[in-house]
Formats: structure tokens, C-alpha cells, sequence
């Protein structure tokens, strides 16, 4: 089931994008982020938050308005899953879900600004449900174990 987040799953939320952040493979966000930080960039007050919940929280997105004025009919998400439910559908099932409520808020496309290219799994997942690279940003991303890597731009109409 896919819900909007409430303050109660602030908790989970920092469970699950605290590796990732850590890691520093898969967001070009500063590894050393506190709690606070990166909580508040997650619910910063323009991004809907939703999470993904299995009887827990096991992953989550947020969407908003990739820009504002003239480019705000295109929206722009941030998913992500918790390690121990990858590889179950969790990702799939959130992009399906901001699909949708992207559409109902009359978004237009939704546009990823930054896909790390060496995240092989989130691009060929995208590409499946149906975004297409429309550019490459090269070597836009210091990966922590592989350098400097691609980053692509990646949109899709609603």
C-alpha cells in the first residue's frame, strides 16, 4: 500500500535513505548529512511525500513541480527503497503510484534531473516504465568508488 507520509514515519523514512546517503552512489547529496538535513530536504514543504508499507515502511518517494513559473506542469520525484526490500517491486510500485498522482495534480511529464548512470537497476527500471534519457550529463557525478560518472536527464509524458 502507498500513503502519504505522516510526521509518525519520519523514523522509517531516515531508516531507509540513511545508507543511501551514506553510501553516496545513487544522490548527489552530501554524505554526511545529518538526520535533520536530510529529513528536511525529503519533507521540505514543496514535496509530497508518500511512503511504500508492508505492515512497515520499506520505501518512499517524494514528488513535486520540477520547477516553477513555465516548467511547473512537469514534476520531479526522489524514490527510494529499503535495502532489505529491494528487488520486490517496492520501486516499481511507487513510480506507478506517482504516474498516477502526477496526473491527477495535472503534471504533464515527469522529468528526473540526475540519474546516476552506474545505478544500472533505477535506470533500466525508469526506461521500463516508459522514461526515456534525453540527455547525459558527462561525468557529472563523483561516484565514492567509481569517479566521476554520467548523470542522465530522464523524462516521459503523462
Amino acid at each position: 500500500m502507498i500513503r502519504p507520509a505522516t510526521l509518525d514515519d519520519r523514523d522509517a523514512v531516515w531508516a531507509i535513505l540513511e545508507p543511501i546517503l551514506r553510501a553516496g552512489e545513487t544522490y548527489a547529496l552530501p554524505r554526511d548529512w545529518s538526520r535533520d538535513q536530510l529529513l528536511e530536504f525529503w519533507f521540505a514543504p514543496d514535496h509530497e511525500v508518500f511512503v511504500a508499507d508492508e505492515s512497515g515502511v520499506v520505501g518512499t518517494y517524494f514528488l513535486c513541480a520540477n520547477h516553477l513559473g513555465g516548467g511547473a506542469h512537469v514534476a520531479n520525484c526522489g524514490y527510494a527503497t529499503g535495502t532489505a526490500a529491494q528487488g520486490r517491486g517496492v520501486a516499481r510500485a511507487m513510480c506507478e503510484h506517482s504516474l498516477g498522482h502526477a496526473n491527477a495534480r495535472d503534471f504533464r511529464a515527469i522529468q528526473f534531473n540526475f540519474v546516476i548512470a552506474s545505478n544500472t537497476r533505477a535506470v533500466a527500471l525508469w526506461q521500463r516504465m516508459g522514461f526515456s534519457i534525453v540527455g547525459t550529463l558527462p561525468g557529472a557525478f563523483e561516484h565514492p568508488t567509481r569517479g566521476f560518472v554520467d548523470a542522465y536527464v530522464m523524462f516521459r509524458d503523462l
